[in-house]
């Protein structure tokens, strides 16, 4: 896959304190395999589908141990711009710009409502090799109790237009780049725990939702929600057993009508 147009998601990892318990269960549940780790990039372990790369799984830096969750690059033609943007809007640098080998840039921010994302600048690592296949990447959507917030940012770092689902029992926004519609955001309700911050919640493609749930569950994963159809998908989300948030959706099992959309 070529570089990502600015403002697609192009990447995804995750830092596990349990690195081999991590790999066990994501091998088990999405169909991973794993690469080799290296010390001169802090053991960062790429997962690989059909021998394409998929995620990254990584143990945490002396000092950053905390809650494992998953964090989602967008793709940028200039990392140290990106980051200028995201002060200039109300956002936080949380790592500044850092070159690693000639991979590419790195950058990670969280925006004004709380949710952690990253930025990439790619070199010779371009990002995903493969999406919406199973066991791949194929959806993401920020989670927020402060969409206004969200909604102003993201459209004003990242070159998107916006588009609402016309539903007024839920808040549902969609992000375009170009044609493609590339992230969603849902505004956090009651049903979640107060203490749950903003996040984005990544969706990994699978080819049968109930079972994967039933593979994530009997290796010590939560199930949050679902299995439910939706036009999109049959689709779950899931935590991990290290606390990590994530979701799985078969896309080819689609019940009911497409929502009706309307340009923001």
């Amino acid at each position: 896959m070529a570089v990502q147009p600015e403002g697609t998601p192009c990447w995804a990892d995750a830092m596990f304190s349990d690195i081999e318990g991590a790999k066990k269960f994501y091998a088990d549940v999405l169909g991973w395999t794993f690469g080799e780790s290296t010390s001169e990039y802090g053991n960062y372990t790429q997962a690989y589908v059909d021998g394409k790369a998929v995620a990254a799984v990584v143990p945490p830096m002396p000092g950053q141990e905390g809650q494992s969750q998953w964090c989602l690059y967008f793709a940028s033609p200039d990392a140290a711009a990106t980051a200028e943007k995201v002060r200039e809007n109300g956002g936080e640098v949380l790592m500044e710009p850092m070159q690693v080998g000639d991979f590419g840039t790195m950058c990670l921010a969280r925006e004004p409502s709380g949710a952690v994302f990253g930025v990439w600048q790619a070199g010779t690592h371009e990002g995903f090799e493969e999406t919406a296949t199973p066991g791949a990447y194929c959806w993401a959507e920020v989670f927020t109790r402060e969409p206004e917030k969200a909604d102003a940012f993201f459209s004003a770092v990242f070159p998107y237009r916006m588009k609402d689902i016309v539903d007024d029992a839920v808040d549902f926004r969609m992000f375009d780049v170009g044609e493609e519609t590339v992230l969603g955001r849902m505004r956090m309700t009651d049903d979640f725990p107060p203490e749950v911050p903003s996040y984005i919640n990544v969706y990994f493609a699978v080819d049968n939702c109930d079972e994967a749930v039933a593979r994530a569950t009997k290796l010590g994963g939560i199930l949050r929600f679902g299995p439910m159809s939706s036009p999109f998908g049959r689709f779950a989300a899931l935590s991990d057993p290290q606390g990590a948030n994530f979701s799985v959706i078969d896309i080819m099992v689609t019940e009911g009508e497409m929502p009706q959309i309307r340009d923001v």
